[in-house]
């Protein structure tokens, strides 16, 4: 249960982290916020480990026997801020974060099936239903927004 509450609260902070990022990326720039949420990351992280009393790297002969590509999270995570960033302002968070819970599933599929050779077709399926889910909901927005908008004209015509 405790592992359960820990990723919907990742799922809570990530959402936060995102609007508050691209928040900041609209008032200074997209490049200057997505370095500041890391110099905060960087810090706060080091708060962690220092809290923790946990050493802060492994050893050059630890990470010589590691594979490179696990070492790509920090370029992988700048990737996401900064898009995060660019998409945010322009798409409402709500779909944002449909959307990137999307590629998640999506990624976690392909992942699990060439990894794990653990390809289900019922996950496949749902990431699918929640993607239409998001096109016909957006266009029904989109609907709504015409209709609203048409009528705030008629309104100012009348005025």
């Amino acid at each position: 249960m405790l592992m359960i509450l820990l990723a919907v609260l990742g799922g809570v902070l990530t959402t936060l982290s995102m609007v508050v990022s691209s928040t900041l990326g609209k008032k200074i720039g997209l490049i200057q916020s997505t370095i500041i949420h890391y110099i905060g990351g960087l810090i706060g992280g080091g708060f962690i480990l220092i809290g923790l009393g946990s050493k802060i790297a492994p050893s050059i002969a630890e990470m010589s026997n590691m594979p490179f590509y696990i070492f790509l999270g920090g370029v992988i995570g700048v990737m996401v801020v900064y898009t995060s960033n660019v998409v945010i302002p322009k798409i409402p968070v709500v779909y944002s974060t449909l959307l990137m819970f999307s590629g998640q599933m999506l990624c976690a599929i392909i992942i699990d099936a060439i990894v794990m050779k653990d390809f289900s077709i019922l996950k496949l399926i749902g990431a699918i239903i929640v993607v239409l889910g998001i096109l016909y909901n957006s266009r029904v927005d989109a609907k709504e927004n015409k209709i609203e908008n048409q009528s705030l004209k008629e309104v100012e015509n009348i005025n």
